[in-house]
């Protein structure tokens, strides 16, 4: 399997710098063979992606492009920790939230942004756990956050 790198460039993207935590907090966490990401927001380039509520000025296409965002810098926090995204085993689980309208339930498709990148980076080693959950408000009024957690081997 070639590295998880090269497919991100394949794919035509990139692993941004980490992003600053804006709270007391640190990016990754490893604890065992385990790494925890902190909830990572759509911001690329130091600005978000896009704010609001899908379904109400963002399109869940937008929301599935941020959420495709919130996973390169979850896999950019996990590299920071480990070295090297190839020391990553598997994809555990993704938690992805959502700030919608209430009468918004395309939560799942607006995940696959995230969840689809694993699986073209990682392969079957990208499959995973996941929730995706609708809530009122997300920090910085951002539409989708995400947080990882990664086996490493």
């Amino acid at each position: 399997m070639s590295h998880p790198e090269e497919k991100l460039a394949e794919l035509g993207l990139k692993l941004p710098e980490v992003a600053k935590p804006v709270a007391a907090y640190v990016p990754a966490l490893r604890t065992g063979s385990l790494v925890y990401t902190s909830g990572q927001l759509p911001l690329r380039d130091g600005t978000l992606i896009a704010t609001g509520k899908v379904g109400d000025g963002v399109t869940a296409e937008v929301a599935t492009e941020c959420a495709q965002q919130c996973a390169l810098n979850a896999l950019a926090a996990v590299k920071a920790e480990l070295g090297d995204l190839a020391n990553v085993a598997r994809i555990v689980k993704a938690v992805v939230f959502i700030a919608s309208t209430p009468d918004f339930t395309g939560h799942p498709q607006v995940a696959n942004g995230a969840s689809e990148l694993f699986g073209q980076v990682f392969g079957d080693a990208g499959q995973h756990a996941r929730s995706a959950v609708g809530v009122p408000v997300l920090p910085l009024d951002a539409p989708v956050e995400l947080e990882l957690i990664v086996e490493v081997g």
